[in-house]
């Protein structure tokens, strides 16, 4: 048992070292991009749920 953790252990160490880490500088440019991208996407449902909720009240009433 412990030789298969200590296996695992050892490949998953391994396996980080092979991964392309992103630069602080990407990194912050992707995160300021999600978090732009969800407010758009936001604001946009929003003013969708606004304008459907002001033709369904004009329909009913």
């Amino acid at each position: 048992m412990n030789d298969r953790v200590k296996n695992y252990i050892q490949e998953s160490r391994q396996e980080l070292k092979r991964v392309n880490w992103p630069t602080k500088q990407e990194t912050v440019r992707y995160t300021l991009f999600v978090i732009l991208l969800s407010v758009g996407v936001a604001v946009f449902l929003g003013v969708t749920d606004f304008v459907f909720a002001q033709v369904l009240e004009k329909v009913i009433l």
